[in-house]
């Protein structure tokens, strides 16, 4: 059991914005960052209270009270917090809504729900709603955030004039408002979040105020180095439970600040104009920031190539003495110098100048990946956790980093590994119980503590299956304890088994394959079949530059490339890499993507899992004439 620890006074989520607010900084103090134009502009803790406030006199006037639900689909900004630390303000529940969603699954989450009402970013969200609008029957008020004039004004009302009523009745009903905040328990429901899946219908896991705040302070007793004077570059979906936490409650609890990123397209120049210091990111975005690093010193060629490449080396041999608490030699010091001003710094400057921490999650970190920023000298702490564990049960800690591996058990949490036949505990580990050297055998990971969800939403069969009657939660993914670290496989249910009875975990050998510099993702494909198989998307700038083709190649609609040379091109890396793999797990047939897998095409996750079964019934044909070759790759 895990060691029971004194947590900080606090009763509900607004609670840790209030004492930012006026014990930790003065009003006047920046707590957020928007791009405005051409430069980031900071919004005050003075002026956010004063937003919450307008939003929470709003909300009350219209008949939201504690409990209700409220659904949001809006990309990243601080309206987002205003009305989020509003809803907690009132005891009332944020429903989001990913906005990448179908008008279906968007009813869905509604009806389910049971919403009273919903803020909405955009008019194209806003006929997406109206696509399912009569579906919707709980919805009573629509918020939208841009203006509209030509609907229905009993239903629709925009965030400005929102802002307008809410101003001149927060002096009327400051004092029937501000008690409701003290009235709230930490076990309260806080939010609905609706697992994106890759399969299967949404369900709403259920997270009280307590969940987010216990890994709140799991989170900072392993993330030492993070301090009220970071500044958090929020990318992903807030939408998401990830960046909820990691990225927002987080910051919001020790006094930190925030800078909203606009998009993905645009995540490099924010680097340089926000200057963070942390951010949360999945390992997809990291694994094509590294693609990108090398790329540039490839093309680049020549002696900066050699000097790139050299420096790596330095930065490799400097990493693993730190790691090992080895003495580094006068010359190697005098190298990693050397590293650091030729390379090293360009590439940070790139990045802000004072980014000192990247938080990797919603995945598996490749362990290249992990090691490579290592190598130049940007702290990568690769995590575990899933919605349903609001999310954080696992993180590497600053000063002791396993690559590879999801860092050690959250100080509240114990997490067990359970044999998947016969389904017996093989371990239960704590914080506290930890030894660096500690290794178990492989199964499924179980969880238990403050931060596991009070269930799904109008769903106690799916909650009974997966939080058993002695507390434990299944998380569905298979792992084990390595050097006393979390180490995750994969899901349970991606498991492929071939024909001959042999067991194939695709993520462990996909991340073998994404080594290659060629590639730019990768299936695999094997499940009750002969041998392993893949669809390989190819890196389309060496696409261009090796081949030539232009970028109307690119927006053909035949989903998959049949040039025999870039086949040829792929096969040279595939054949070096799978000697790093067990026989029956190597790629023997493949066919190259046009485009890549995404989430608007929906095959791919919000943190860009690959939704499995939809990318095998998609790509069925392309798949099934794999299985028909006679001598396959590497036979």
């Amino acid at each position: 059991m895990a060691k029971e620890r004194i947590d900080p006074n606090f009763n509900s989520l607004h609670e840790f914005f209030l004492n930012s607010a006026k014990a930790i900084h003065q009003p006047n103090h920046p707590f957020l960052f928007e791009k405005k134009g051409t430069k980031y502009e900071s919004i005050s803790y003075g002026e956010t209270l004063d937003n919450i406030e307008t939003w929470s006199a709003y909300l009350h006037s219209i008949g939201i009270k504690k409990g209700d639900k409220v659904a949001i689909v809006l990309e990243n900004c601080p309206e987002y917090l205003y009305l989020d630390q509003a809803l907690q303000k009132i005891g009332a529940v944020n429903v989001s809504i990913f906005p990448t969603l179908t008008a279906d699954e968007t009813a869905f989450i509604i009806k389910d729900s049971q919403s009273k009402a919903l803020l909405v970013g955009t008019p194209f969200l806003l006929k997406k709603f109206q696509k399912v609008e009569e579906q919707c029957n709980s919805i009573e008020k629509v918020f939208l955030y841009f203006e509209h004039s030509n609907l229905d004004p009993n239903k629709y009302i925009t965030v400005t004039q929102i802002k307008e009523i809410g101003k001149q009745l927060w002096p009327n009903l400051k004092h029937e408002i501000e008690p409701i905040v003290k009235q709230i328990q930490k076990n309260d429901l806080a939010a609905l979040i609706y697992t994106s899946g890759t399969t299967g219908v949404p369900k709403g896991a259920m997270l009280s105020h307590y969940n987010f705040m216990s890994n709140c302070y799991d989170a900072l007793e392993l993330c030492s180095s993070i301090n009220k004077n970071d500044r958090f570059l929020s990318f992903l979906p807030l939408s998401h439970v990830y960046e909820r936490m990691a990225g927002y409650y987080l910051p919001t609890y020790i006094g930190a600040q925030i800078a909203y990123a606009e998009s993905i397209e645009k995540i490099a120049q924010n680097f340089q104009e926000a200057q963070p210091t942390i951010m949360t990111c999945v390992p997809r975005l990291l694994e094509r920031l590294e693609s990108r690093i090398r790329n540039n010193a490839n093309e680049k060629g020549g002696i900066s190539k050699s000097i790139f490449y050299w420096s790596l080396k330095v930065g490799e041999s400097v990493r693993l003495k730190l790691e090992n608490k080895q003495w580094i030699n006068p010359l190697l010091k005098i190298e990693h110098i050397i590293a650091e001003k030729l390379v090293f710094s360009k590439i940070k400057s790139k990045l802000g100048g004072r980014l000192k921490l990247l938080v990797s999650g919603g995945g598996a970190l490749p362990q290249h990946v992990g090691e490579f920023f290592g190598n130049v000298g940007i702290r990568c702490q690769q995590g575990y956790g899933l919605t349903e564990t609001s999310p954080f049960v696992s993180v590497n800690e600053y000063e002791r980093q396993v690559h590879g591996t999801s860092g050690r058990v959250a100080p509240r949490q114990e997490v067990a590994i359970q044999n998947i036949d016969p389904k017996e505990l093989i371990t239960v580990q704590t914080y506290d119980s930890f030894q660096p050297d500690f290794e178990s055998g492989e199964g499924e990971i179980l969880c238990k503590g403050p931060n596991i969800m009070l269930g799904y939403y109008n769903n106690p069969s799916e909650t009974a299956i997966v939080i058993d009657k002695d507390g434990w939660f299944h998380t569905g993914d298979i792992g084990k304890f390595e050097k006393g670290y979390i180490k995750i496989t994969d899901r349970l249910k991606n498991m492929l088994v071939t024909s001959f009875g042999k067991n194939v975990y695709p993520t462990p050998v996909e991340n073998n394959y994404l080594q290659s510099e060629k590639i730019e993702q990768i299936f695999i494909i094997g499940d009750k079949r002969e041998f392993i198989t893949a669809i390989i998307v190819p890196k389309e700038d060496l696409i261009k530059k090796i081949f030539g083709y232009k970028d109307d190649f690119f927006k053909q609609e035949e989903p998959m490339i049949e040039d025999e040379n870039i086949k040829k091109w792929l096969e040279e890396d595939l054949k070096k890499l799978s000697a790093e793999l067990s026989n029956y797990s190597r790629i023997r047939e493949f066919v190259v993507k046009r485009k890549p897998f995404s989430v608007e095409t929906g095959e791919l996750t919000v943190t860009l899992k690959q939704k499995r079964k939809l990318i095998e019934e998609k790509y069925k044909h392309w798949i099934d004439n794999m299985y028909k070759i006679q001598v396959p790759l590497g036979s």
